[in-house]
């Protein structure tokens, strides 16, 4: 504010050809720079204090999301009702090479985040970005070399390895039988009835031999 009133004045000083006007105006400028040395700029600490304060309301935690992905960007879809009519500011996304922030100020009373930590591979800070769409917000993470993502983080890949080794072995028959045990366990009455009666069925045709065989 002061700052505002120091270059008002400066720009009054430029206009005023009166002796005693320009000696009002002087000795108020010089007022405003001595006050503006007394106060020195906010801290960025200060900064981030008050962004904190100012965010107020119900924070929600956003857990839905789409995403896609092309040669060089993965795409993540955020759905938010309304949110095209916020100003851009108040739509806000922290980038680092492995991970994103996603902060939505102030949507109909609320505010919105977002955390993706570990992402599978590095992003480009500098070429990710944001775009706000009807009801959408679209989180453009660009990637450091252009090849496929088979997922979004260092998580989800590590679980997919875990279930697929539990079911992946050298044998085929032994990978079936891990997966018909999973279902037995995890199935209701009638998933068990018919997988009694599968492997009962089986057992029988390998005792009788019932095997096709060239004569």
């Amino acid at each position: 504010q002061l700052q505002k009133d120091l270059e008002e004045v400066k720009e009054l000083l430029t206009k005023a050809t009166r002796k005693r006007l320009r000696d009002v105006l002087t000795a108020e400028k010089h007022k405003l720079e001595l006050e503006i040395k007394n106060h020195p700029p906010p801290t960025p600490k200060d900064v981030v204090e008050e962004e904190k304060s100012s965010l107020g309301g119900y924070t929600v935690k956003i857990n839905n999301y789409g995403w896609d992905q092309s040669d060089k960007f993965i795409k993540i879809y955020i759905s938010l009702n309304g949110v095209q009519k916020l100003p851009a500011e108040n739509v806000q996304v922290n980038f680092t090479e492995r991970s994103f922030d996603l902060l939505v100020k102030n949507l109909n009373g609320k505010n919105y985040t977002m955390t993706f930590n570990n992402l599978l591979k590095p992003i480009s800070v500098e070429g990710s970005s944001r775009k706000i769409k009807t009801d959408t917000v679209l989180v453009m993470c660009r990637k450091k070399r252009e090849e496929k993502w088979e997922c979004l983080t260092q998580v989800e890949k590590e679980s997919k390895e875990k279930e697929k080794a539990a079911y992946d072995t050298s044998d085929p028959s032994e990978g079936l039988m891990n997966l018909l045990k999973k279902m037995y366990a995890e199935g209701d009455d009638e998933m068990k009835r018919t997988i009694n009666k599968a492997w009962v069925e089986s057992r029988e045709k390998q005792s009788k031999g019932d095997i096709p065989m060239d004569i």
